[in-house]
């Protein structure tokens, strides 16, 4: 008898980049002007985390196609000191892994086989982002294929990972 848990499958999608905002006065503005800047740009934004610290300060995660990272920091230090952004820095060649479901809801130990697994191996989330049909972790580039082996031996599967190509 299989004791794996059934999921959909499993994507990856390498040559991210992780940028981080971090320790932004909580008010409304802030994630509007951030994420309409960049837009403006033609960056777009592959997943986001946002969450406070022990100060009421929001701090972002946001993952980027690596070919954007230098024009985006350039246009995030433009808009740093109207957001009151204490720190902006960014981690380069990062993937982002997301098992995905159908009725992840229904399968509350999803999410705990997933960062159990990756951890067996050594490897923490730089970032973690869910929905109702997926968990995504961001992992960096060079851990992209244990990531992906690991899970696939932590879960049954029922096809290939999918792999979004570097220049999508």
């Amino acid at each position: 008898m299989n004791d794996k848990i059934k999921i959909g499958g499993i994507m990856q999608s390498d040559g991210r980049a992780l940028v981080k905002i971090m320790s932004v006065p909580d008010h409304a503005s802030v994630a509007g002007t951030v994420l309409r800047t960049l837009g403006e740009n033609n960056i777009n934004i592959e997943l986001l985390v946002e969450s406070f610290d022990l100060d009421d300060c929001g701090n972002f995660a946001l993952i980027i196609d690596q070919k954007d990272l230098d024009q985006a920091m350039a246009v995030l230090e433009e808009i740093k000191s109207s957001v009151d952004a204490k720190v902006i820095t960014y981690t380069p060649d990062v993937a982002v892994i997301t098992v995905f479901g159908p009725h992840l809801r229904e399968k509350p130990l999803v999410h705990g086989v997933m960062f159990s697994a990756i951890a067996s191996v050594g490897i923490s989330a730089l970032a973690i982002a869910t929905s109702i049909s997926s968990v995504s972790c961001v992992v960096e580039g060079r851990y992209v294929d244990t990531t992906v082996q690991t899970l696939k031996q932590a879960f049954d599967l029922p096809f290939q990972v999918k792999e979004r190509p570097k220049d999508y």
